[in-house]
């Protein structure tokens, strides 16, 4: 018997074992617990819970709390210091995303639950078809997800969440700003009787700040929730499209890029215990390295990728259950620079989860996921909480993760660049502890520290700058860290919030080979957070940012919202990088100095359910 397999015979027996051990009085603690505590995280677990049950340290943004006062739902991303997000021009043009010192690779992005990871490149995986008034919330799972949803989750999981409206809405939006901004949004609600339905588009255009610099986002969105006697249905139908200058995004070249998304997502439930669920999306991009010359240098690629899931849970004791489901997932890539391949990939996972609400949980889960070739990833995890009391919780995890290389990984080529289709999938060793202390809504803190050892990293790494980049595996790399909050209401209509993400890695010699990604992490991270509902209708916010990034300068960026939400009319104001500081979260290319959005949002009906 191998290795692997011994893991994998102790894991199951374990499970089978902890099935008898779960015989503990704890109904009448989560039915108090279900009534005091309304807020609920579905990220990291697999099933929704209070936010005080998650074992993970999990950060639940509410969007539709933040939408006027909030740009694009990049904003929400920058409220947590765990999440380094590095963009190439405003409101998510090119941005790449990373969460604990991983690669853009690394981290995965779900929109409800549904993966919108790029099989061609990470640098896409930003490119969501979600217009801001769609989102209902955000989650940020820092750390390994592997075992919930497959490659790409070593570093972290975001989900980006949209629920059925609670009412019918007409409201429409514009604004104008510096940069030659031009903006406008609308979004129609309708709720019936078992039918809701949310239209939702959005445009967001400029002239850039500088040369080669203008945008163009379009984006589309339809979510429709039915239910009936066999279950709740909900089907998303979404586009994007975006242009945009690209600058120096990929060398000293005036390039232009074009992008778009085309996405539909279906889940139906079974009762109460069976879903199953289907996607579709399609991406392509279309590159040119010189715009005004194409002829000279132009890529093109059309991805489309499928999945699909049977999930089913079962009601073991009071207070215990069971997960377990299979998934498929198929990339198929078209380019002219790539060659044309398609992959797929078969998973299935079991969990294994006790809720014994404020004295302890655990969850022990497991996940095999198959390639073509034969060849699998098992990756376990377990995830323990125990409550000192009633204001103190200790937690912990232990698992496992793992990464596909990408098309471009893999496939691509140019007089720089060469990828190599050889490469090994990347692993992960996880392990974190923290602390959650809550006294009661008006003082709660958090801190956590984990350490991450990854294998066969993919990178691109060259001996001297006269040498090409090549993708390549690289043996050995550690992360540590630390992350810690304190939120509180300094006010009855006041909130302030502190926190801070410290990182450290450590990587095999190189015998002098240079890398281009995994060094490029931040080693200090910090966010101020101020919101307020003050007199007359009006709420604010503001944001201040210090970020010190490995081998680089340290620098700060301050931004300030303000809005009416009382009444039909909404005017706001937007002040963004107030101190005009100049920063590039992608090496040599800047980001915009001080900015100026004015707008005004308008509800032209609005009739509760």
């Amino acid at each position: 018997m191998t290795r692997p397999d011994i893991v994998r015979t102790i894991l199951f027996c374990e499970l089978a074992w902890l099935w008898f051990w779960t015989a503990l009085p704890s109904a009448q603690a989560q039915q108090q617990a279900q009534s005091q505590h309304e807020t609920i995280v579905v990220t990291g677990v697999f099933e929704p819970v209070p936010l005080e049950e998650a074992d993970r340290p999990v950060d639940v943004i509410d969007a539709r709390k933040l939408s006027l006062v909030s740009n694009s739902i990049v904003d929400f991303l920058r409220l947590d210091p765990s999440v380094d997000l590095m963009e190439r021009g405003p409101n998510g043009t090119q941005a790449d995303v990373s969460i604990r010192g991983g690669t853009f690779e690394q981290t995965l992005v779900l929109l409800n639950g549904f993966r919108m990871n790029d099989a061609q490149t990470g640098h896409h995986n930003m490119d969501l078809p979600l217009p801001l008034d769609a989102v209902s919330s955000v989650e940020i799972l820092p750390g390994s997800g592997s075992t919930l949803y497959g490659s790409d989750a070593l570093g972290g999981v975001v989900n980006f969440i949209t629920r059925p409206p609670e009412a019918t809405e007409v409201h429409a939006r514009s604004a104008f700003g510096n940069f030659g901004v031009n903006q406008q949004s609308a979004s129609i609600t309708a709720v019936l009787d078992r039918l809701t339905e949310q239209l939702a588009f959005s445009r967001d255009f400029s002239t850039g700040f500088l040369p080669d610099r203008d945008y163009r986002n379009l984006e589309y969105f339809s979510n429709t929730h039915f239910t009936s006697r066999l279950g709740s249905s909900d089907l998303v139908l979404a586009h994007n499209d975006r242009p945009f200058g690209a600058n120096d995004f990929y060398g000293n070249f005036d390039s232009w890029e074009r992008t778009r998304t085309w996405f539909g997502s279906f889940k139906q439930g079974l009762g109460k215990q069976n879903e199953v669920s289907f996607a579709f999306r399609k991406h392509t991009d279309l590159f040119v390295l010189i715009r005004e010359h194409p002829e000279m240098y132009t890529n093109h690629h059309a991805l489309e990728s499928y999945q699909a899931a049977f999930r089913r849970q079962e009601r073991l004791r009071e207070n215990a259950r069971l997960f377990y489901g299979a998934e498929g997932f198929q990339d198929s890539i078209a380019s002219n620079n790539l060659g044309n391949h398609t992959r797929g990939r078969l998973a299935a996972y079991l969990d294994f989860d006790v809720r014994n609400w404020r004295r302890f949980s655990f969850s022990l889960g497991a996940r095999e996921e198959v390639y073509r070739t034969m060849r699998g990833e098992f990756v376990p995890a377990l995830d323990v909480g125990y409550w000192v009391n009633s204001h103190l919780k200790l937690r912990g995890d232990i698992s496992r993760s793992f990464r596909m290389p990408s098309m471009t990984d893999l496939y691509y080529h140019d007089p720089t660049t060469v990828g190599s289709p050889g490469l090994l999938p990347e692993s992960a060793a996880n392990l974190e502890a923290g602390l959650d202390w809550n006294v009661g809504s008006n003082l709660k803190g958090e801190i956590t520290a984990f350490h991450r050892s990854e294998h066969n990293v993919i990178d691109y790494v060259r001996r001297s700058s006269a040498d090409v980049w090549r993708a390549s595996n690289i043996q050995q790399l550690t992360f540590r860290g630390i992350e810690a909050s304190l939120k509180a209401a300094v006010h009855r209509s006041q909130e302030l919030e502190l926190r801070y993400a410290g990182l450290h890695g450590f990587q095999e010699q190189l015998d002098g080979l240079q890398t281009l990604y995994v060094f490029n992490y931040p080693l200090h991270s910090g966010v101020v957070s101020w919101q307020a509902a003050l007199p007359g209708g009006l709420i604010a916010r503001s944001r201040v940012g210090v970020l010190k990034r490995y081998g680089r300068d340290l620098y700060g960026v301050w931004d300030l919202y303000c809005a009416r939400a009382a009444g039909r009319l909404h005017p706001f104001l937007q002040l963004t990088n107030l101190t005009d500081t100049f920063y590039q979260e992608i090496a040599g290319v800047p980001m915009p100095g001080r900015a100026v959005v004015v707008g005004m949002d308008i509800l032209l009906l609005k009739q509760k359910k």
